[in-house]
């Protein structure tokens, strides 16, 4: 396994929840389009667009639409896959490992998300750290509602997935 930054509470963002939903199942939804488009983003905004190239390299893009109609890109690159245990991404780069022309679609930092999934009695560990650059970055995130918005939106997954199983 490669190592990861430990996490630095000044620098870092930590979600993490056991659930009943069997791993693979959470694997599923992070890595299949038509599922993730169901739970991605809380109501009452909503995921349109969802295109997922599951390689080292390959691009992970969104849109997203709120209420009153205004679309939000947001994309990133695979870094690392460990099928059903590990999935690594930046929203610094797109797909083909290049850099984009601007951070992110309507925020000033990036981040990279080092998200885990391990067997636990009946159920899944999911982790979600997600790393940036400066504490000036982190707290936007946080401030942008990160613990509401990631909770709610793994929430929803578990409730898309309870259908799947």
């Amino acid at each position: 396994m490669i190592a990861i930054d430990a996490f630095h509470p000044e620098l870092d963002l930590l979600l993490e929840r056991v659930v009943s939903t069997p791993r693979r199942l959470v694997w599923r939804a992070w890595t299949e389009p038509d599922l993730l488009m169901k739970w991605f983003c809380p109501p009452p905004w909503s995921v349109v667009s969802c295109e997922v190239d599951l390689q080292p390299g390959g691009g992970f893009a969104t849109v997203m639409r709120s209420p009153e109609g205004i679309e939000v890109a947001g994309a990133g690159c695979y870094l690392l896959i460990e099928p059903e245990e590990r999935l690594v991404w930046t929203s610094a780069l797109t797909g083909g490992f290049r850099p984009h022309a601007q951070p992110t679609s309507d925020t000033d930092f990036v981040f990279t998300a080092d998200l885990s999934f391990a067997e636990e009695d009946d159920g899944t560990r999911y982790r979600a750290h997600l790393m940036h650059a400066t504490a000036k970055a982190r707290k936007r995130h946080e401030d942008m509602g990160f613990n509401e918005g990631w909770g709610t939106a793994f929430d929803q997954l578990v409730d898309v997935m309870a259908g799947e199983a």
